[in-house]
């Protein structure tokens, strides 16, 4: 996940930079608000603290066994300052059992997905690691070594990163040469989904970050929504959401740093809803409890949506004007109905061409509200690359090749935006079952 990385590099160079706080308003609202404070967006591309010196102790030792292989103090340590270090969460007594659960979780997943490595001989050198740690610092404008001497600094060492690096880019690179093959998206799918953008252009919609805590992988979900309560404070107080979200959250968008992109305002489920509702660009809510854990909500943006919706059209038509009797209306209709079930939006047009009494146009795209009002609930409604049912106007019978639809605007997707999406959610979907399967079956043996 190389965005990942990217970001916690902006951290790491931009607390190396030793430039003042980021300025955080808390607002100040009654307790049945939904809402917890105000963010600085500037926050997020350039957090801005260092954070305070992690001092706390564990027993030395070994702390979990995971298929026999251990994980000791030293290393759940490492992680938790790795923890600390990307995400600016401050080590209090509060926030500390928060960090360990997630650092240990993640070693855990670690653990098991180098076993996996392992098992599939996928090996990454010590060259791919380096270009990669060379890629974050130069995207930040420091050198490797000063982004290692950062972590180094704080208590990380360079062994850590590099480890969790070559395990992070052998994992992606494993998903997708067993899943990848079947992370496709049909071309229906791709439709039905603009589809149904278009027909919800008109709503409310709101761009959200999310972090999701996961109370299986917690400890329940009191523990869930206490470890929620702690990450709000700290996001509040200055840690980059996007970077507390990829470390912390358990929904798919955390590896893009929370970002579940524009949601439309009735496909969420109620209790977030009403967050959203109540919320304005750029506040945090307070933690939701949904079944099975907690979310915490950043509306990064909101907007009224559109009304518009774009449809490209082909057609064949037999000429039959107001004046035509009711037998050539019903001959044309039979005419029509007799070669529907032959024709596409690819050869609608060609076919037109080889019968000299029909009458085919490409009637490209148009918004829907400026189609004749006889075309317009065909526009709508009918799916994707379907061939309508004979439709009556003035001029006269039509059938109707809905080719293409989707919301209007330019913030409206295209259909790769829509193809590209499904299939990382696809993807990240397989992903989260792999590893779950992986946990399902091993033997995890905590001591202590």
């Amino acid at each position: 996940m190389r965005f990942k990385r990217y970001t916690a590099g902006v951290a790491i160079a931009a607390m190396l930079a030793s430039v003042a706080p980021a300025q955080l308003a808390t607002a100040q609202t009654a307790p049945e608000t939904p809402v917890a404070g105000q963010l600085d967006p500037s926050a997020e591309q350039t957090p801005q603290r260092r954070p305070t010196a992690a001092d706390f102790d564990l027993a030395e030792g070994l702390v979990v066994l995971v298929n026999d292989v251990p994980i000791t103090s030293y290393e759940l340590r490492q992680r938790m300052l790795l923890l600390i270090a990307m995400t600016q969460v401050q080590p209090t007594a509060e926030s500390l059992p928060a960090i360990q659960r997630q650092a240990l979780n993640n070693l855990i997943d670690e653990k098991l997905q180098r076993q996996e490595l392992a098992r599939f001989q996928v090996n990454i050198p010590d060259e791919e690691v380096d270009a990669e740690i060379a890629m974050i610092a130069q995207s930040v404008g420091i050198t490797p070594e000063a982004y290692l001497g950062y972590l180094a600094e704080t208590g990380v060492q360079p062994e850590t990163v590099r480890e969790q690096i070559r395990v992070e880019t052998g994992w992606q690179a494993l998903v997708r040469g067993r899943y990848g093959p079947r992370a496709r998206v049909g071309r229906n799918q791709v439709d039905q989904t603009i589809q149904r953008i278009s027909a919800s252009a008109s709503r409310p919609q709101y761009l959200v970050g999310e972090i999701f805590i996961d109370a299986a992988r917690v400890g329940g979900q009191q523990a869930a929504m206490n470890g929620a309560n702690q990450l709000v404070e700290q996001i509040i107080q200055g840690a980059p959401f996007m970077a507390v979200a990829r470390q912390f959250s358990a929904a798919p968008s955390a590896a893009s740093g929370g970002d579940a992109g524009w949601l439309i305002q009735g496909e969420v489920p109620q209790g977030l809803q009403t967050a959203l509702d109540n919320m304005e660009p750029g506040q945090l809510s307070r933690p939701i409890p949904v079944e099975g854990g907690v979310y915490i909500l950043y509306l990064r943006d909101k907007r009224d949506g559109s009304s518009t919706s774009m449809v490209n059209l082909r057609q064949v038509m037999i000429e039959a004007d107001a004046g035509a009797s009711d037998e050539a209306v019903a001959a044309a209709t039979a005419r029509l109905n007799a070669i529907r079930s032959d024709l596409t939006c690819d050869n609608i047009l060609e076919r037109s061409r080889q019968e000299p009494d029909l009458l085919g146009a490409d009637l490209g795209e148009s918004d829907i509200n400026d189609l004749a009002p006889q075309f317009q609930q065909v526009a709508r409604s009918a799916e994707v690359r379907s061939i309508s049912a004979p439709v009556r106007t003035p001029l006269g019978v039509h059938l109707l090749a809905v080719c293409d639809r989707r919301a209007g605007g330019p913030a409206a997707p295209n259909y790769d935006e829509v193809e590209s999406r499904l299939r990382g959610q696809q993807l990240s979907m397989l992903a989260r079952r792999y590893i779950r399967d992986l946990r399902e079956d091993a033997h995890i043996d905590f001591k202590g």
